[in-house]
């Protein structure tokens, strides 16, 4: 059986009960349906319930409750509590369904692989959609009601002179996210000094896999095309060693970032892709005898995994042609239409309430550092001219243009990671596009005028964008500004998972951005923050405190007296007195550690919040003095 004879989607015309029972006649190898909704935490539920019940109950899986979970397997607290848990699942039939093959797994009489047919699924509580799928779904609706009100208030909108509101059948999301990802062989690891030598140097950038990795690479791309995302590249990422070669031809010491790429989709279908894609990736490179982290900074010092987002909109008119609301009238004038100005602005204007929605984890703030190209300013760039579309990686929005192809306009937000909510991501990206957009139409003003908005400086008072922040550079954020301009110009980014949560509590205003429509409502969003909160403490708790504790007593003391140094004692007294500091309690002082627990068990996050900032200083300064007291150890 090739793959190419399995069955990979069933898209929505096909959802019916007629059309499904004659497919899974043809694909008895489809042994287990499972329903798949997302919580806020961005979980997918997965279950194998036999294709039988599927069969015989197919009218209540289409139409009515599919199935019941509660709040314990699923991230809606405040919502879905222990004396209301119940939730239930209603499959979405406006969005492809994909089949998930058991790569290990096959059928006796086909020899087929076991597939288990995936059905997407909004989560309902009380009878109200409260899962991330249906925030985006509802909110999608949402924003395209309001612009297309908008625009039939404002018949002439600057730079879409070109395109008149009784032309226009509906609006299309467009929206597109990639995966970075690095990838190993279980239980090796490369020295960090080699992969930021490796990474320095350039030396893997574009590079020619090789190996298990080049076939896994390979198979994922494939595979991505039989389930039709339409692949556009797979190829290695800037970080990274050269593999080695056993004995016997395999590859091992392997230590690679890769990134695969497939064509942009609409709403909802933008992220079922993505999630299939993360799984495609996971299990290819799996039964390749590989291992694949989607974490956003699996190593300190070495370039983490982003999951660039782009976000577009277009107007489909009832001749069937489809135009970019972003794109001007004329491209080598202007960079963007009012819409595309406003939907650029309203993003920047009020991200601050929508981080803690993009990165709410300790490894997604710790990849979001000046340098390796990571976001950490509120600021966008348009490029030197239109005439000359440039992109600049430094800064958090990025204009993408291509002026031979004005489809091509969008914005490229750089902060997600691979494991960002992208439903709850994108949701927010466009209620606060919305806030924009409104902004600059009811404005009245032109092009140039809304440009001169974007690109004000900090202190000149604007009619949308706040008077104190600079919104616009086409210079170097890392290189050409010093921490205490970029706090100054852009915005404090924040240290910590708190001081990114509490930008709720800090700027009412912008969460009214976010509530607007009542779909991602405040009740969502306390949700999301207490999920995040308890994520952020049992992580600290659980796993980053102990494994500190663990680094610190492994630094052990290596010199002995007949053969040390002045060098050596020094740097040990140094050592010494961090350890301490971290890990020791007297009667006298509590150590970080400590102080970190009690505080987080207090229920003191700002505290906790501090101390995990001193921590991890403390941290990074006691292990390079440990590596250089290692070094000078020759004994």
């Amino acid at each position: 059986m090739k793959k190419k004879d399995l069955l990979y989607v069933i898209r929505p015309e096909q959802q019916n009960e007629a059309a499904l029972q004659e497919l899974l006649e043809l694909h008895p190898e489809i042994k287990f349906v499972s329903l798949m909704g997302v919580d806020f935490a961005g979980n997918d539920t997965d279950e194998k319930i036999p294709i039988k019940i599927f069969k015989e109950d197919m009218d209540t899986f289409l139409h009515g409750s599919a199935a019941q979970t509660d709040g314990s397997s699923v991230v809606l607290p405040g919502i879905a509590t222990l004396n209301d848990a119940r939730v239930d699942m209603q499959v979405d039939t406006s969005v492809n369904w994909f089949v998930d093959y058991n790569y290990e797994h096959f059928d006796e009489e086909s020899g087929r692989m076991i597939g288990t047919l995936r059905l997407p699924c909004f989560l309902l509580h009380n009878g109200e959609q409260v899962g991330s799928r249906s925030i985006l779904k509802l909110t999608l609706d949402y924003v395209e009601k309001e612009i297309l009100a908008l625009w039939a208030k404002h018949p002439v909108i600057p730079g879409l002179e070109h395109v008149k509101r009784e032309e226009v059948e509906k609006l299309v999301f467009t929206s597109a996210t990639e995966l970075e990802f690095w990838v190993k062989t279980p239980r090796e690891a490369a020295p960090i000094e080699a992969l930021s030598s490796s990474q320095i140097m350039q030396e893997q950038y574009w590079q020619r896999t090789r190996g298990n990795v080049r076939t896994a690479l390979e198979q994922t791309v494939e595979t991505l095309e039989l389930y039709g995302l339409e692949p556009e590249m797979g190829h290695k990422e800037c970080g990274g060693i050269k593999g080695q070669i056993d004995a016997n031809g395999h590859m091992t010491h392997v230590m690679e970032q890769l990134e695969v790429d497939w064509k942009f989709a609409g709403g909802v279908q933008t992220c079922d892709n993505e999630l299939l894609a993360r799984t495609i990736v996971k299990e290819v490179f799996r039964t390749n005898g590989l291992e694949v982290s989607f974490q956003a900074k699996p190593i300190h010092g070495v370039a983490g995994s982003g999951e660039h987002t782009h976000v577009g909109m277009a107007a489909k008119l009832k001749n069937g042609k489809l135009v970019n609301l972003f794109a001007p009238t004329d491209m080598k004038k202007d960079y963007l239409s009012a819409i595309g100005y406003g939907a650029l602005m309203g993003l920047l204007k009020n991200y601050e309430v929508v981080n803690p929605l993009v990165s709410c984890t300790l490894d997604s703030l710790n990849r979001l550092k000046p340098g390796f190209e990571a976001p950490v300013c509120i600021v966008t760039s348009l490029g030197i001219s239109p005439e000359v579309p440039s992109r600049n990686r430094t800064i958090l929005a990025g204009l993408i243009r291509d002026l031979a192809s004005p489809m091509a306009t969008r914005i490229e937000m750089r902060s997600p990671n691979p494991y960002t909510n992208t439903y709850i991501a994108l949701a927010a990206f466009y209620l606060s596009c919305l806030d924009g957009i409104k902004a600059c139409i009811e404005s009245g003003k032109g092009l140039k005028e809304l440009e001169k908005e974007i690109s004000k400086e900090a202190g000149e008072e604007g009619f949308y964008l706040e008077k104190d922040r600079q919104y616009r550079t086409e210079e170097d954020v890392f290189e050409d500004f010093n921490a205490a301009e970029r706090d100054r110009l852009f915005g404090k980014p924040p240290a910590t998972v708190w001081e990114n949560l509490i930008a709720f509590d800090k700027y009412p205003e912008k969460v009214k951005v976010l509530t607007q429509g009542d779909i991602l409502k405040a009740a969502y969003l306390q949700s999301f923050k207490e999920g995040a909160l308890i994520r952020w403490c049992t992580e600290l708790t659980g796993r980053i405190i102990p494994e500190n504790i663990a680094a610190v007593i492994a630094m052990r003391k290596l010199h002995s007296a007949d053969t040390c140094t002045d060098c050596d004692l020094s740097l040990w007294r140094k050592i010494q007195g961090l350890r301490t500091k971290l890990a020791k309690d007297s009667f006298e002082e509590l150590s970080v550690f400590t102080s970190l627990r009690r505080a987080i068990a207090n229920k003191d996050y700002d505290k906790a919040s501090r101390l995990k900032v001193e921590m991890i200083e403390l941290m990074e300064e006691l292990e390079s003095l440990y590596h250089d007291y290692k070094q000078n150890i020759i004994d």
